[in-house]
């Protein structure tokens, strides 16, 4: 019998509640009735929570003790492909479904009426007298036929201050309204600003186009060179699925780089798109979840949460720089927001963009086997040319042990100080130091809560745990020994480099671009200008400025230790060093100035260096693809990491030892079970940590596999159990 899509009042319904219960909930329909996907508040005990209409109640129970849904929220209902999408993904991760569904309600106050706010659109009235400025402001609200704006949106687009648009409200030529606050976003227009295209940029767009046009699922690898103009083909699918009516999302790593991308769109469509992400004021949350569902936000700019938010009707998903590890979530629900990507589209017959310099080893071999369509970029755009790539062998450079700055590098920023260019330095390390010792005991300083050293932040004169963000001022003494003046900082960071730098080049401008280092990403937008429009010799960065900047006078880069990502056990340490250096050598001449990339290494013969250098990235992906081929590891197989802790050291590794013993369910698929051992961070918050590793064939049905497995034990106590299906990390 198939569900209903509407429940007559007094009809038994199931709900689903964001509170952590392992069922739906029966509840009456209300008076009127509901639909199927309707959001509810419905009572829970003493409270009231929100939920689902999640399709028809079960019963078997007396039905005169069923409670009735409380209310139907005035917001648009969960379309039956979202619903589908978060269960497909609850099982894919193994997540509970309430979870899954708290993940896509994270906007405030949905439960409550609407507030209002004061709005302009154009009046009747003429003005007393014309001037430059009020011209403006009614030329701008004839413009846009008769739509209503705030007061700072209409003062910005017209350039005039608020005080000439209340002018014009006192004489009549504006009207003044108060209109609910959840307004929709200003249509953007396709046909705007769109630029002119290389060959190469447009015989890609129009395939992208295409794709969009056919209404069916697909998902295309657009791989190009840093500066290849990957962002201009890719907005061209955007006006695309404008024109068919559809919306779009468009996916990017980083918050820092939000701020830049939006003054592009804006730049291509004419207006603003819709904005989600961890900045975002909680109104502006709830306007952009309720205009999504209403169809009154056409585009959205997003973090990775931005996937789950309730669509009328998704015809695009771009996930920008889809290598970065920024997309997998590792706490909570556990996800890769690239593959979540692509399983949403393909429920709702959108298409995907996978834009990428240096593709994730995964998405170039779905390319490679013919699951995704291919795009290739391979010159960049306007005057620039890929840069020069050398390797600084630090064996033969004389340097002392206190500096990390080669004699050779350092020639090389004399140079372009010299001719007025810019040159970065680039360490992957936030900070002064990574660790502190006491040279007296030889005690490292910890975090109180975490088996993690504290690194210091000189700038702030504190040190921080970057596992936990526990905190401490920089102590005098040695906490162990209590030995004044024999604390010493061990290794380089970005704070400790630009120490360094000052001193090298006293007379030369520096400039630190440290995620730690900007307290709003406005801030963190400004810096950045201000370096693009010259105002800075020297650059010294984190990972933060291989991502998306243009600097058109950087004609240098220089990475410090290229050898630190090749550090460790990590299967994906290679593939993540070949990717970083590719991306941070491709912000040099990005203009005219041709560039060139210097990478200080103790280990030039390396064959992820020596691919680096070579520019041979077919080579190394092949190469990479075979070993991990060979080994039967992801792409080519499937592992889960199972995450065990609690405040009890001993009761973690019992339940370890445990589960290692209790394996038949995943000896049945052909699957091996490594550990327990203990995380390499085997305390963080306090809380021990013990990790199993679990390894399939590529075809074996896993989740089905490791729910059985670990449905044997019942968690007593504080105990935590976390499934990790596609670990990206270890530690």
């Amino acid at each position: 019998m198939s569900e209903p899509d509407f429940f007559d009042e007094g009809a038994l319904v199931a709900v689903l509640t964001t509170q952590p219960l392992d069922r739906l909930l029966d509840y009456k329909a209300p008076e009127g009735g509901c639909f199927r996907g309707a959001f509810v508040e419905v009572p829970l005990g003493p409270r009231k929570v929100i939920g689902v209409v999640w399709g028809r109640g079960r019963g078997g129970f007396d039905l005169s003790k069923a409670r009735s849904v409380s209310r139907v929220l005035d917001v648009a209902a969960m379309r039956d492909e979202l619903r589908f999408f978060l269960e497909k993904a609850a099982d894919y991760t193994l997540t509970p479904l309430h979870a899954m569904l708290r993940l896509a309600t994270r906007a405030p106050g949905l439960s409550d009426p609407p507030s209002m706010r004061k709005v302009y659109r154009l009046g009747e009235g003429e003005p007393d007298r014309q001037t430059d400025a009020r011209r403006r402001v009614i030329e701008v609200l004839t413009d846009y036929g008769g739509l209503a704006f705030t007061l700072k949106e209409v003062s910005e687009m017209a350039g005039v201050t608020t005080t000439v648009v209340k002018g014009l409200v006192k004489q009549g030529v504006v009207r003044e309204e108060d209109t609910p606050r959840d307004l929709p976003f200003m249509r953007l227009d396709p046909e705007w600003g769109g630029k002119e295209l290389t060959e190469d940029q447009a015989a890609g767009a129009e395939a992208l186009r295409a794709g969009v046009r056919s209404g069916a699922y697909g998902t295309t690898l657009l791989r190009g060179v840093t500066g290849s103009g990957k962002t201009e083909v890719y907005l061209e699918a955007v006006a695309e699925c404008l024109r068919q009516g559809r919306q779009a999302l468009v996916l990017l790593p980083e918050i820092a780089l939000t701020a830049e991308f939006l003054t592009r769109v804006e730049a291509r469509f004419g207006a603003k798109p819709a904005e989600w992400h961890s900045g975002v004021t909680m109104t502006e949350r709830r306007r952009i979840w309720k205009m999504v569902g209403q169809g009154g936000a056409q585009l959205v700019i997003g973090a990775r949460s931005a996937l789950f938010l309730p669509y009328q009707n998704l015809g695009l998903i771009v996930v920008d720089e889809e290598h970065d590890t920024s997309y997998k979530q590792e706490d909570g629900v556990l996800y890769n927001a690239r593959d979540m990507a692509v399983l949403r589209a393909s429920v709702c017959s959108a298409r995907v963009v996978l834009a990428s310099a240096t593709p994730s080893l995964e998405s170039w071999s779905n390319a490679q086997a013919g699951k995704y369509e291919k795009l290739e970029l391979t010159s960049r755009y306007g005057e620039s040319v890929l840069p020069e790539m050398r390797a600084i062998d630090m064996r033969a450079e004389d340097l002392p042990s206190s500096r990390w700055i080669s004699p050779s590098l350092q020639r090389a920023v004399n140079a372009r100080i010299e001719k007025g260019e810019q040159s970065l330095l680039f360490i992957n390390r936030r900070g002064y130091a990574p660790v502190t010792i006491c040279r007296a005991c030889g005690h490292q300083i910890g975090c109180d809560h975490c088996d993690a050293r504290m690194v210091e932040h000189r700038f702030l004169k504190r040190l921080v745990c970057h596992q936990c963000g526990e905190t401490k001022p920089m102590p005098e003494a040695c906490p162990s020994c209590h030995e004044e003046g024999k604390l010493a900082p061990v290794g380089p960071g970005v704070e400790r480099l630009a120490e360094e730098a000052a001193t090298l080049w006293p007379e030369a401008r520096l400039a630190v671009l440290s995620s730690d280092l900007f307290g709003s990403a406005r801030a963190l937008k400004e810096g950045i200008n201000q370096i693009a429009e010259g105002g800075a010799d020297i650059i010294i960065g984190t990972q933060l400025v291989a991502k998306g900047h243009n600097f058109p006078l950087l004609t240098l880069v220089g990475v410090i230790d290229a050898d630190l990502g090749l550090q460790g056990s990590d299967l994906r340490a290679a593939e993540r060093t070949f990717q970083l250096m590719r991306q941070v050598a491709g912000r040099a001449g990005r203009s005219e100035r041709k560039g060139l990339a210097l990478l200080q290494t103790f280990q030039p013969e390396h064959p992820v260096i020596r691919s680096i250098l070579a520019g041979d990235e077919v080579g190394f992906w092949t190469a990479e693809a075979d070993e991990r081929r060979h080994a039967g590891v992801p792409p080519f197989g499937r592992m889960a990491g199972i995450i065990l802790s609690s405040e009890d050291v001993q009761q973690v590794f019992d339940l370890g030892n445990a589960l290692a013993r209790q394996d038949g369910p995943l000896q049945a698929i052909g699957a091996q079970v490594f550990g327990p051992a203990p995380a390499p961070i085997a305390r963080v918050r306090g809380r021990h940590r013990v990790r199993l590793l679990v390894k399939a064939e590529k075809g074996a049905p896993l989740q089905a596999a490791l729910a059985k497995w670990v449905g044997q034990f019942k968690l007593k106590g504080d105990l935590r159990l976390a499934v990790d299906i596609d670990p990206q990390s270890f530690y």
